[in-house]
Formats: C-alpha cells, structure tokens, sequence
C-alpha cells in the first residue's frame, strides 16, 4: 500500500534540503582532502564487521568520539541527533531510565537493548536504568525488527552498546557537578595482565538531582572485561555491577483534553521516603575459534540477576479529598541467562552462511502490597505512609525464548547483494501459578542492496528489505499479572531507500521509508481501577526518515536529520466507562507525528571545543481516542570547552529553553504523564593520564 501523498511532499522536500545542501557544501570543502572511509563495525544485523551502506537495511552508528564531543552522559543525550528517534528521560522505572521511540512506536519493550553483544535484559524488559555510557567506543542503530541471531526479541530496533576494547590502554578521570546539587566522579583505565591477556575496567559514581527536590537517583557503577586475543583464536570474559538508588518524580495528570493547571508542575505526590531501587549483578564469557575450512565457531553465555524494590504511589484524584492517591510496596527478583552458538563460513561463490542457536531464559517474582493515602494537592509536603509490611499480592513470570536459525549474504556481482535469514523459533511462558504456553513458529526477514553508482569513496545504493516476525507479550510484574498469558505480539515490515555517499566520502546521506503491520500489540490500559496490559488488535506504523551527516575540515562535523511518522489503529476495540469503542483509524497515542534534529560540533585535539544541536517533537496524542492533542516543542542543547595536553574542561546546558512539555505516558497511573525535564547546566574536567 502506497504512503500518502503528503508523507511523498514532505520526503522530497526534506531530500532537497538534506541531500542537495549539504553535498554542495560539502563539494566546496572537500578540494585536496583524501576520502573519509567507512570503518568496518560489528553490525549486530549479521554479527559479521561490516560497513553500515553495505546492509540492505535502515543502521545508524554513533562513535564514541562524537559522544565525547558533545558531552554526553544519558541515553537521551546519545540518541538526539539520530534519524526518527525521540528517547524520553525517566518514566515509570524511575528518573535514570528512559523510554525511547522508534519507527512511532513508546513502548518500554518493542526495542532490543545490546550491550557488549548481550540483550541486556534478556527475555524480559529492556534494563535501560542500569545501561552505562561510559568509556563507550560505538553506539550502533538499526531499525525494524531484529535479526534472526535474535531472535523472538523486538520490532522497532536495536540498541547496541559496544565499550571499548579491554586491549585499550587509554586512561581516562573525570570529575563534574552541576543543577540540581548533581554531580559525579569516573575513570576508565587499562589492568595489569600476565601475557596474552588484556584487562580494563570502569568505575562511576553519580549523583542526578531535578528541579523536584523529591527526585533525584544515585548510581555507582564498575565494569570489568578482559580478553585474551591470538591469531585465531580469541577468548573473552565481563562483569558489570551496577547500584542505582532512586527517588521517583510522579507523572502530570491529565484533565480532558490537556495536563492538569490544578496540580503544580513539579509536584510529586510520592509518600514520604519513596524510592525506587535496583541492583544488578551482569556476567559473561565468549570464544571464537577458527575451525575446519576456514570457518568461524562462536559462543557466549551470559548470567544477570537484579533485586528491585519499590514503595511509590499516584495521584489518583484532582481533589482535596481523602485517600486521593494510591501507592504499592514491591520487591522483585528477576534473573535472565542468554546463550549463543554459531559458525560463520569463509565466503564461497560469493556466498558466506552462518548456522547458530540461541537460548534466552528469564523468570522473576515479585511480592507486594498496594494502599491508598492522602497527598497534598499543592505537593509542596509529602505524606508520611507506613509502608506496608504484609506483601500479599504477588506476580510472577517465567519464560524461555529458544531458536536456531541460518543466514546467508550473496553477491552475485559486486553492485549486487542479497541476503536472508530464516529462524525457528520456540517460546514458552508461564504467569503465577497458571500453565505454561508454547509456540513454535518460522520467523525470517531478506534484503537487497544494489549499487547505481560507484566511484572509489563514493556510492549510490538502493536497499529493500522484507521481516516478519513475532514476540511473547511484554510482562512488567504489575501485581495485577496473573491474569494469563496474553497472545504472542506480530509484525510484517516492508522498507526501502538510498543510501548515498558523495563529495570525497565528506556527506552520508540515508533516506528510507517503512510499513510495519502489527497484529496484537500489547498496550496498557486500567482494568477496574487497576493498571493492565492488553492485546490490541491490529495496527500499522509507516513513515519516512532522512539523515545526512557531513565531515568538514578542523575537526567539524554537522548532522541532521527529519521523519514524518503515521502510526494508527487499523482495528482495536476497547471499553471506555462501559462503552465500546473502535479505535481504528485513530493515532496511536504519544506518537510524534514529525521529528527533526540538528547539531554541529568542533571537537579538535588541542584548543577550543563547541557543540550545539536542537531536537524537534512534532503533535501527538495524549490518548487512544485523540481527544488530547499536544502542541510541538523544540528543545536545545549546547556546550563548549577547551582541550589542552591531555586534559579538557568543559561546560555543558540540556534543555536550554525549559521545555517541559509531556513526553511519556505512564503505565501504573492512570492518564498521567511524565514531563520533559527542565534545564540543567553541568561542568566537568577530565584528565588523560
């Protein structure tokens, strides 16, 4: 089905300004530089070192240098300046999280977060709180849904954070303070080892503080990896500690069609002492080994286990009544093992195959109490509320995602490329006490690549691409769980676009246009008062995505990028104070109708270093029945600083115009929203030692 006529205005109109533009300033720049190679990355569409234009697919890589440069810290920062990402701080896991949007899409499990080659968060939910963007050398994006070497774990995308290598000697400190009595301390540097061995390690601490003076989360934080490389053979192990102490914000109520005026903006209706805490323990040890004919046989195990405990509560009533909020005491225990084993063979008649099997296992519990309390509608003082000490509610899940599957990339001739993956899949899940569900069932995606043109840097290179796949319903331990398995989520995507390289190998240009058809996508929804999750009939997300980066001399670089999403419902029924009511044809709610970014940094070796980026949020609903429309906001973001030796000092400012318009809706109260938060300015030094 073809987009709409305005989805094709608006990309031609943006391929004009961000393809046209800027390779002609790029052209004028470019007069006796030599050409800017794509390095080679480990793409996680294909766990094979690969440029990001030879994939028939929408892969995005951010280096660890232009994370540096623009001083970033939070998943939010990371992500700004990608192609039809919007990622919005906090949310209900608490003020270190993050909920990011892809292809349309919030929801807190529809990506698949990889770190070090590891779904962090295994068969469950993504363990955004607990991510460190420390000592990172890349951040790879790719969008849609996830590889067969994946499995049954995403539809919109992958996230994968890849640290640096434990051979890299690089020592780094860092101290920083800023807003809100925030601040911090790091360093990153390389171990002592007997022979073939290399070791690094990060430690971390930081304190976040809000605008809220009831908000604020303390981390402290080390990861260890050691890796031991020969000529074919290479064997690796890591740790990952991580403590997060958190004091939660509450979500804005919504009033009809718009947030609450009654209710201040930083009020937080949280009982006296609430927190929100996790900690988790992350383990993992791989090999590859060069086995008969040249090929390649790779495995790796994983093992996290985290503890979370929770004592929160809600605003559930704009009024200054009794017992106007409602709270819940939970503690959960949650562990996840991810296995892998694979063979990837040497290229033959221009055929590499690579054969594998992957396990994922999770299961956790969790035992709580809910009670209701009375909160101060100003929120200036907080309730003192015994916390509750008989947990009786329970939730509890245990789930198993296994597969094997087979993928193969062909270059029949060398503009030529088609490649495809095809996965089996078993899954099996079980709520409380109830009786587990099985499925078995093919999932598979296939790509084309093909080259228009070619010229020693340069290229013009259409890609398509074709994935389906499915996913168990997402489980978030809300102690009103046990209800039964819900039905598996499903999704078919069709993508294509152009991939562009011009002016010496100084501009990247990628525009690409999606579909994507759901069928039982799960949404949350409050079932006699209390928070649940639903399957939601059938729904399509589509939209097009333009980016360009550009590579100028004296260390500066420019990106930009714009994307226009529609995501409605097709068919959805759902019950609204006893009525109900078809949904198709509506938004879907807290989708962005147009995003739009762009940021230029000077980040040389030695002397001044500056970076400014603003972000665009276009209209979005509030609700499934788009009575509540929000208004578009932009926020900026800028910095600068100067490098001399080996240290650098630098001032940095988030959010620089206050924006604190509604960016994420919460699942456990009902129609409320958390806001974007409000400007901060932070100050660091670090030191290269």
């Amino acid at each position: 089905m073809p987009l709409r006529h305005g989805l094709l205005k608006r990309a031609l109109v943006a391929i004009g300004i961000f393809v046209v533009a800027p390779a002609v300033l790029a052209a004028q720049a470019a007069t006796g530089r030599a050409p800017t190679p794509l390095p080679p990355i480990a793409v996680v569409a294909t766990r094979i070192p690969e440029a990001p234009h030879d994939v028939p697919a929408s892969i995005e890589v951010i280096s660890g240098a232009d994370l540096a440069a623009r001083g970033v810290r939070s998943l939010r920062d990371a992500l700004s300046l990608a192609a039809g990402i919007s990622v919005a701080p906090g949310g209900d896991a608490g003020p270190a999280s993050a909920i990011p949007e892809m292809w349309g899409l919030r929801e807190f499990d529809a990506f698949l977060l990889v770190v070090d080659d590891v779904p962090w968060g295994g068969a469950l939910n993504p363990a955004v709180a607990s991510v460190s963007l420390r000592d990172v050398e890349r951040i790879e994006i790719l969008r849609g849904a996830a590889p067969v070497t994946f499995g049954a774990t995403s539809f919109v995308g992958v996230i994968h954070i890849v640290h640096t290598a434990a051979a890299a000697s690089a020592r780094y400190v860092e101290v920083h303070g800023g807003s809100f009595g925030s601040g911090g301390a790091a360093a990153d540097f390389a171990l002592s080892t007997a022979g073939a061995w290399k070791a690094r390690a990060t430690v971390d601490v930081d304190r976040q503080g809000f605008q809220d003076d009831h908000t604020s989360y303390n981390r402290g934080h080390a990861l260890f990896r050691t890796a031991k490389v020969e000529e074919h053979a290479k064997t690796w192990l890591s740790a990952d500690i991580n403590i997060l102490n958190q004091a939660p914000a509450t979500p804005h109520l919504r009033e009809g069609a718009s947030l609450s005026t009654v209710t201040p903006l930083d009020a937080n209706y949280n009982p006296a002492g609430a927190y929100a805490k996790n900690y988790r323990v992350q383990g993992a040890a791989g090999f590859e080994r060069s086995v008969f004919q040249g090929a390649t046989w790779g495995t790796m195990a994983s093992f996290a286990f985290s503890q979370q405990h929770f004592f929160r509560g809600f605003l559930t009533d704009v009024a200054a009544e009794s017992n106007n909020a409602a709270g819940y005491k939970e503690n959960i225990g949650i562990h996840d093992f991810y296995a892998d084993t694979h063979l990837i063979f040497p290229v033959k008649s221009n055929v590499r195959w690579m054969l594998g099997a992957d396990l994922l296992l999770a299961g956790g519990e969790a035992k709580g109490a809910t009670f209701t309390y009375t909160a101060p509608l100003s929120g200036a003082t907080q309730s003192n509320v015994p916390e509750p000490t008989t947990l009786n509610k329970d939730a509890g899940n245990d789930r198993a995602f296994g597969g094997a599957y087979v993928s193969a990339e062909w270059r029949p001739m060398p503009r030529l490329g088609i490649t495809g993956g095809l996965r089996m899949n078993f899954t099996s899940e079980s709520r409380g006490e109830g009786k587990a569900v099985t499925n078995a069932k093919p999932s598979g995606s296939i790509g084309v690549i093909y080259g228009l043109w070619e010229k020693n840097a340069d290229h013009v290179r259409l890609f398509a691409n074709y994935r389906n796949t499915f996913k168990p319903a997402a489980f978030d331990f809300s102690l009103a769980e046990n209800e039964g398995v819900l039905d598996p989520e499903a999704s078919q995507s069709y993508e294509g676009g152009l991939k562009l390289r011009t002016a010496e190998g100084l501009v990247d240009v990628e525009v690409s246009a999606f579909r994507m058809d759901f069928t039982n996508l799960v949404t949350a929804t409050v079932v006699g008062g209390v928070p649940a999750l639903i399957n939601s009939g059938k729904t399509r997300f589509q939209g097009v995505e333009l980016a360009t980066d550009l590579r100028l001399s004296n260390a500066v670089t420019a990106r930009a990028s714009y994307s226009f999403h529609d995501g409605k419902f097709v068919d959805f029924v759902q019950d609204f104070g006893g009525t109900a009511t078809q949904l198709g044809g509506k938004r879907f709610e807290m989708s962005a109708r147009g995003l739009a970014s762009a940021g230029l940094a000077l980040s040389p070796a030695h002397g001044v270093i500056a970076h400014a980026s603003f972000n665009y949020t276009g209209n979005r609903f509030l609700n499934k029945r788009n009575t509540a429309l929000a208004d578009p906001f932009t926020t900026f973001d800028a910095g600068i600083g100067y490098r001399f030796g080996d240290a650098e000092i630098r001032v940095d400012g988030r959010n620089l115009g206050n924006r604190r318009d509604a960016v994420s809706e919460s699942e456990l109260g009902d129609a409320q929203y958390y806001r974007m938060t409000a400007r901060t300015i932070t100050a660091g030094v670090s030191l290269k030692y």
